[in-house]
């Protein structure tokens, strides 16, 4: 259902009206153009559950757009100018607030649904007041880190208002169904808030808004039938819970559980913990897609972690974290990578070199303030 909620902000306009508004509001220097671009991604996160979606499809163009009127393009070698910045770092933006929201993933409702099969109850609230502390520590830091390590030629981009004011202008005035588009997203917003008070699912949520976007007349039923990312989703998706909770019951993922639990026998919880977190983040170096990872990997990972003693709730939510901040890897690593590495302004090198010392990064930030902000709320 969020997918086609995704879908609205597309076929609206709205999504790249957010874009262009908040370019034109904070885009004075080319880390501030880096910030408001992010920003926007956390804004769209909630509501759009494929990171590819918001990379690709909403993002990205407006980043070549904004790069090019700036002279930054890899067939004429100035893609330092600013391109290669800005997309680098909406891949690590779009990356950290996929793992701040539970709806923000394609995979995190599967890590939530694998995580019920062993007794971890996660709701939308749970995993975003988890998530939003380390997740907007890291959208400070890591824009920051890029533009130290891989620095954009031009710093000051007075120029952005004006471009920003002729996107504007060539959009025209805010449209009815961006109102409705709007007001529908806000919704949405507050019922999986307040869901748990309210006694509203997460999923009714999604239907929700989903029938208010078609008697609204936002989208068509053509429009659900073509949205083939959200049925892709369902078959795949279908097929891997069935399979993981087989693989439980069968007595697998206990065995290989214990298998591994064996080996850090007598080992403090802790310890374990960045053991296993380690392990799969590392790993994802094998894997081309954050779902399919975390359908392999993730239900074992949790049941060692939980027989070693390690907090249920901090157990499950690290690793379902994990299971995003792992595409901070390879140019493969999830969709996004492929589309923005090929985009042709990083190179395959940079890209490789710059994830590996990121990738300390997102420890310290996580496991250190995570797992603290955790404790702080009473998590666990």
């Amino acid at each position: 259902m969020a997918f086609f909620i995704s879908r609205g902000f597309i076929k609206t306009g709205l999504g790249k009206r957010i874009a262009v508004l908040f370019v034109r509001m904070f885009g004075k220097s080319t880390l501030g153009l880096s910030y408001s671009l992010l920003g926007v991604d956390l804004v769209l996160a909630p509501a759009t559950p494929s990171n590819t979606a918001r990379a690709g499809g909403i993002m990205y163009p407006i980043i070549k757009s904004l790069a090019e009127e700036f002279g930054s393009d890899p067939k004429k070698g100035t893609e330092r100018k600013m391109g290669s910045f800005l997309i680098f770092s909406e891949f690590h933006g779009d990356m950290i607030t996929a793992a701040m929201f539970l709806t923000a993933m394609a995979g995190n409702p599967l890590a939530q649904s694998l995580a019920g099969q062993m007794g971890v109850k996660i709701s939308w609230m749970n995993w975003f007041l988890a998530g939003i502390v380390p997740g907007l520590v890291s959208l400070i830091v890591i824009p920051f880190v890029i533009y130290k390590m891989f620095p954009p030629e031009i710093k000051k981009t007075p120029d952005a208002k004006g471009w920003a004011d002729k996107q504007l202008s060539q959009m025209g005035k805010f449209s009815l169904p961006e109102k409705l588009m709007s007001v529908i997203f806000v919704i949405a917003l507050l019922l999986w808030i307040l869901g748990g008070v309210l006694g509203i699912d997460a999923t009714l949520t999604a239907f929700i808004a989903l029938t208010l976007l078609i008697l609204s007349g936002i989208l068509s039923w053509k429009d659900i039938l073509n949205e083939s990312g959200a049925w892709n989703t369902l078959v795949w998706f279908s097929v891997l819970v069935m399979m993981a909770s087989q693989l439980n019951k069968l007595g697998f993922i206990p065995w290989l559980s214990n298998a591994i639990g064996g080996s850090l026998k007598g080992m403090n919880w802790i310890f374990v913990l960045i053991i296993l977190l380690l392990a799969y983040f590392y790993t994802h170096y094998l894997f081309a897609s954050s779902t399919a990872h975390i359908s392999a990997m993730y239900s074992a990972f949790l049941a060692v972690a939980i027989s070693a003693g390690v907090p249920p709730m901090l157990g499950a939510l690290m690793l379902g974290f994990f299971g995003n901040l792992c595409s901070s890897t390879t140019h493969y690593s999830n969709g996004p990578a492929p589309i923005l590495y090929g985009s042709g302004y990083v190179k395959q090198s940079e890209w490789w070199r710059m994830n590996l010392i990121l990738g300390i990064i997102y420890f310290v930030i996580w496991i250190v303030i995570g797992s603290g902000w955790m404790k702080l709320i009473g998590m666990w």
